[in-house]
Order: structure tokens, then sequence, then C-alpha cells
């Protein structure tokens, strides 16, 4: 007979995520905790802007700003490009900025900023720390010179460059940061090379990596605690130091709002968009890609490569996937004897999601990236209307064994409830709880 135990709603509840890549599903330490999981928190960019919704620039931003602010001690200066960030955040006579915060034109917040660094020298200040930060357009393209300028004098700013891959606030127009093939309004999906041409843009991390400034670092939103870690590394250095962020558009690129954050991961997984540091032009880690996908995996959920599709140009796609490929070597992306092939697709016309008779997607069917990374990896896809309904958990069984685990009603996807105690218990989600404790056959 089993011992009576006191109900579990009179238990004590632990909670923590479900559906990530958290090892067993534990919350980490609390000295370790995020800043950003303080529902008190300050946030430097607060609400009430007008980004668009599911602004990755908005997220990346937030997540910035705030780490550069705690790491410096509440005492850092702002100064803002024009751009996407500028517009939606400070409509006149408004803002949504919470620190001092200086607008420069679309081209020179590198040297505006390294003015603001020299009068906080000449005042004698070395605790007031100086972000200097823009869009793609405004440092790739048009502030690239005073960027350049601002590495070789080694003046000390931390710029960090939010790229979505186009002039998003003046209508989607191409940048030295669109990828080949994709369509903007400037590239037309027209002709025999539709969209943006292959051969042309700059890698401004590289380029940042050539002046031999004392930190480079590439980031993405679809991993905030490495964007903080990173921001945080930067802001203990001085000296010139860059940080570029890939923060997918949904407007621009023609994706889900909802699925912002799995854009992104889907762009570091193919190889696309390397994650890396380095250190006086000397690369000292990378990312390693977790769970790979193939380039098309990527392009899919996006409108502005749906040109590659209907009709499918194979050929251009394979050139993408090359440059992927060279990536994934130039970085050291793979893990263990990994030998570099991507994972294997679905026939054409059937990737991600089941095509009718004519190649057409059914109406209603899920044509997001979070179907494209389920469809990649052979993982659950957690997008459904009903995700523990619909898709079983996996578990480990003996030997490492993949093993679905049966699940019940519908849990809160959030959080689960976890009793103090001892000893394994499965819960409806499938992932597995500590059980009370004291129950004894």
């Amino acid at each position: 007979m089993s011992q009576m135990t006191a109900p579990l709603s009179e238990n004590k509840r632990k909670f923590y995520q479900v559906g990530s890549f958290a090892v067993g599903n534990r919350l980490v330490p609390l000295e370790l905790l995020s800043f950003q999981s303080d529902a008190d928190r300050p946030n430097a960019l607060t609400s009430g802007h007008r980004a668009c919704q599911g602004c990755g620039e908005a997220l990346g931003a937030r997540y910035v700003v705030d780490a550069a602010l705690a790491a410096a001690d509440g005492k850092l200066l702002a100064v803002n490009a024009t751009g996407c960030l500028e517009v939606f955040s400070t409509p006149y006579p408004e803002t949504s900025w919470q620190l001092p915060w200086l607008h420069s034109l679309f081209g020179n917040a590198p040297a505006v900023a390294s003015g603001v660094a020299a009068a906080l020298k000449a005042r004698g200040d070395t605790t007031t720390r100086v972000l200097a930060q823009g869009g793609d357009g405004g440092t790739v393209d048009i502030g690239f010179g005073c960027l350049s300028g601002m590495f070789e004098r080694n003046d000390d700013v931390l710029y960090v460059c939010y790229d979505n891959e186009a002039y998003m606030n003046t209508g989607v127009q191409r940048s030295g940061a669109t990828p080949p093939a994709a369509r903007t309004a400037t590239t037309q999906a027209v002709g025999d090379q539709p969209g943006n041409v292959f051969g042309q843009g700059k890698d401004v991390p590289r380029i940042a990596m050539a002046h031999d400034i004392p930190y480079v670092a590439t980031a993405t939103i679809a991993d905030l605690r490495d964007l903080e870690y990173k921001v945080t590394k930067a802001m203990g250095m001085r000296g010139a130091r860059y940080l570029h962020v890939l923060v997918p558009c949904p407007l621009g690129w023609g994706t889900v709002s909802g699925e912002t954050v799995q854009i992104a991961r889907l762009a570091t997984q193919c190889g696309l968009f390397p994650v890396y540091e380095a250190e006086y032009g000397v690369i000292t880690a990378s990312a390693k890609i977790r769970q790979r996908v193939s380039v098309e995996d990527y392009l899919k959920p996006q409108r502005r490569f749906a040109h590659l599709f209907k009709p499918r140009r194979q050929d251009v796609i394979d050139q993408l996937q090359a440059m992927a490929d060279r990536n994934i070597a130039r970085y050291d992306l793979l893990v263990g004897d990994d030998d570099g092939d991507p994972l294997p697709r679905t026939q054409a016309g059937q990737y991600a999601v089941p095509s009718g008779p004519t190649g057409e997607t059914p109406e209603g069917s899920d044509t997001g990236a979070a179907s494209a990374m389920a469809s990649a990896t052979g993982q659950p896809d957690l997008s459904k209307a009903r995700p523990f309904e619909e898709a079983a958990h996996l578990d480990l069984g003996p030997g490492g064994t993949a093993r679905a685990v049966p699940t019940g009603p519908p849990a809160d996807p959030a959080v689960v409830a976890e009793p103090e105690g001892g000893g394994d218990a499965v819960d409806q989600g499938g992932a597995v709880v500590d059980a009370i404790e004291g129950n004894e056959q």
C-alpha cells in the first residue's frame, strides 16, 4: 500500500520552462538569472513605442541596452542613428528611452559617439560609457566610413548594428547587408537572376576584425542570454568594440510575426549567419550548430524568397547553400564527427508542409518557421494550436533511445508544476518532475 500524502495543491511548487534546450528542464541558479527574468525590471526601452508586431530590433535593442546599462552601473550614454529604431522609439515629442539618448544623422552615429567619448575624456569622466547603435543601412552603407574611422582611432565606444538586412524604415530597399536572391523594393524578383544579385554587399564583422580592434562579435535574438553575455563582455573592455546582431523583420522579410525568434534560429542553424567572437582580429569562439537544417528550411518561411520555389530555382538555392557551407567551414560551426552534410531534405513541394496535386500549399496549412524547424530536425512541432495534444514529447529511454511519452489533457506550455521531493514522475506534458516524497510500496 502506498503511504498517503498531502494533495498536490498543498505542496510547495517549483516552476520551470519546458520545450527548450534547458538541461533537465531546470532553471539556472538564482544568482545566474538574467536581468530580464525579473518581472519588476526597469527597461531602458520601455513600453509605448511603435515598433511593428514581432519586431526583432525592438527585442534586441532592449536586451542590448539593458545589459550595457547594468554593466556600466547605470552610467551610460546612447547615440542612435536614424532608422527604424529611432523612428519607432521617439515620435516627436515622445520617447521610450529611459537613459540619456542622442539622435544623430543617418550616417554619422559612430562619429557622434566618438565625439561624446572624447568630451567625457576631456572632462576627466572615466566612468560614463558610450553606446552607439544603428541599423544595417546606417552601419553597412551610409555610416561605413565613420565606423571605420572609429575603429581606426580605437575610440572607446561599443557600436551595435541591428541587422534586418534592408532599409526597412524607408520602404524595404536593398542595403549592403541584404542577402543574395532576396526580393526588396529595389531588387525585384524578375529576370534570370531574380532578387538581390550575388557577389555584392559587405561582411562588416570581418571588416571590423581587419581593424584589429579589441572585440568583435555576432549574435541573434534567438539566443538572448548569449546576446547579454557579449554586451557585458564588451562593456568590460576599453577601446572600439563592435557587435552585429541579426534581427529579423516580419514586415520586410514576409514572415509570421510570432516566429521572429524561430527565423533567427534557422539562420544560425543553416549556417548563413555564423555566431562567433573575435579579439584583436583573431576568432576566439564560435557557437556550434545544435540542430543543423538546410538553407531551404530558412528560406521557405520568408516571402522575400518565395520566387525561388514557384517555379523552383534549385540553382539559386544551391548557391545559397554553398554560402552557408563556406561559413560552416570558415567558423568551425560543426561539433564532433559531423561530416558537414545538411540534414536530409524531403522532395520538392513536400518540404515542411504537404502540398496539393499541383504544388500549391493547402489552405490553412502552417508555412511558418516552427514547422520548418520541426520538419528538418525531426522534433515535435510546438507551433500547433494544441501543442501538448498533437505533439508527443520525446524522452530518452535506456541507452539514449528516443521514446514517445504519452500525453494527457492539455497542459500550460509555459510552466509545469513540480512538487517538493525526490524520485521521477512524468507529468501530463511529458516533462520529468520530482515526485512527492513518502510514496512507498
